[in-house]
């Protein structure tokens, strides 16, 4: 029996924007680069093969901020394998970025969906009216989504001052304090771009264009934004999604939003500057809550009921593109009470105490004992020169190379009629990966 005949809907502005050729099937456009948006049965299986995280590494049975970036990488165009760029990626400075990133928007489009669906309830013949405790709610989300971006500028100060791992990029040279300005413009539009798809698929393909947007006004300040997003914002709603510190001046000295929050930092939001470096003493709730965001690994939100997109969540519940499998899904009997990855439910925002902000100023910080590490599994370096000949593993797998899928390696141990490993290489194996999966 053939498949069964479906009805598909489209919205008539999207219908003539395919005819027209403004959306490709075959590439996602961001910032001028072009990125693949799926990949084909014979490149599904080479990115498996070659360029997947292995199974040996810790939490291969969950999505990381890795798998993502490996991903993307994958679908990057070919100006992005460089080693430079790559070497660049491949950084503790620029992994903690990306996570800050993907937690930002999660928080970012919550709120910006509450602002419009609060602009539809106050028009129209049913309207609301909005009271004094509406306003402050608004006020409290405000400040939240600040102290998300404080600590996202956090980590892209690491990047512009080029300390630690980062003084190997340093775009300025430290003799003559000279910057290579075309190629410094390069790198940096090829990196806007990757974090942008980055975070597009991190937040299960949400709103790219406003991901585009609001990575454009962050980085850059909404003079050299490449996309503009017309979402009709009042002065007001535009006051409490981009913070009471965001000021817009002339072009020569206008600075980034993010730079923006460092230099005005409130007295109660001072310990956020430490989270994720030092452990929290203190009676701020907000600011533990935080830090308990930051500090659980990606692989164990589920313990502490958080979401940050599809990160933690099974593999096994999403195919090689990292689209979610919903067959997958509904095996596992998810409902509303039993749902521990937020695949189900509804995304929402905690409606906050009134006076929580007020509190904040009274609550006293104590001294840190206490300094905290981690622990993220890079790319060795055999991987790095393997994503530097992206396109000729490719080339040489589509042409030569032999690819083994389940079938063919069936096949292959059926006609195979050795004994396989010894004893003594299995034993060896296994005790090799026992003490890197297990912690001493």
């Amino acid at each position: 029996m053939g498949p069964k005949p479906e009805l598909c809907f489209e919205p008539k502005h999207i219908l003539a924007k395919r005819n027209s050729g403004e959306i490709n099937e075959e590439y996602i456009i961001v910032g001028g680069h072009k990125f693949k948006r799926t990949m084909d049965q014979v490149e599904a299986m080479i990115f498996r093969q070659e360029f997947e995280r292995p199974d040996n590494t810790h939490d291969a049975d969950v999505i990381l901020v890795q798998d993502i970036k490996n991903l993307v990488l994958f679908l990057a165009p070919t100006q992005m394998t460089t080693k430079p760029f790559v070497s660049f990626l491949n950084t503790e400075s620029v992994h903690s970025l990306l996570k800050a990133l993907i937690i930002y928007f999660e928080y970012f489009l919550k709120v910006l969906q509450f602002i419009l669906i609060r602009r539809e309830e106050m028009m129209g013949e049913k309207a609301r009216m909005q009271n004094q405790d509406s306003i402050e709610i608004k006020r409290i989300f405000s400040a939240n989504i600040s102290q998300h971006r404080l600590l996202l500028a956090r980590e892209y100060s690491r990047i512009l001052l080029g300390n630690g791992d980062m003084k190997k990029f340093y775009h300025m040279k430290p003799v003559v304090n000279i910057s290579l300005s075309t190629k410094d413009q390069q790198f940096h539009e090829s990196f806007l771009a990757f974090c942008t798809v980055l975070v597009w698929i991190a937040t299960e393909r949400r709103s790219l264009t406003v991901i585009n947007w609001e990575i454009d006004r962050l980085f850059r300040s909404e003079h050299f934004a490449l996309v503009h997003c017309n979402l009709g914002l009042s002065n007001v709603e535009a006051r409490l999604l981009y913070g009471k510190h965001y000021k817009r001046c002339n072009y020569r000295a206008q600075s980034s939003p993010l730079i923006q929050e460092l230099a005005n930092v409130e007295s109660q939001n001072l310990p956020l500057l430490w989270v994720g470096e030092r452990k929290y003493r203190g009676y701020d709730i907000r600011i533990a809550e935080i830090e308990l965001e930051y500090i659980v690994p990606s692989s164990q939100l589920c313990l502490i009921d958080v979401s940050h997109g599809i990160l933690g969540r099974p593999k096994k519940l999403y195919d090689t593109m990292l689209h979610i499998k919903w067959e997958a899904v509904h095996k596992e009997n998810y409902n509303e009470h039993y749902d521990p990855y937020r695949i189900i439910r509804q995304t929402y925002l905690n409606i906050p105490q009134m006076d929580a902000e007020k509190r904040r100023k009274y609550c006293q910080t104590y001294e840190s004992y206490y300094q905290l590490k981690y622990f993220n599994e890079l790319w060795p370096k055999n991987m790095i020169e393997k994503w530097i000949k992206r396109n000729s593993v490719i080339g040489y797998f589509k042409t030569d190379g032999m690819l083994t899928d389940i079938r063919m390696k069936c096949n292959k141990e059926l006609e195979n009629n050795s004994y396989g490993r010894t004893v003594e290489e299995i034993i060896e194996d296994f005790l090799s990966r026992k003490e890197k999966l297990r912690k001493k």
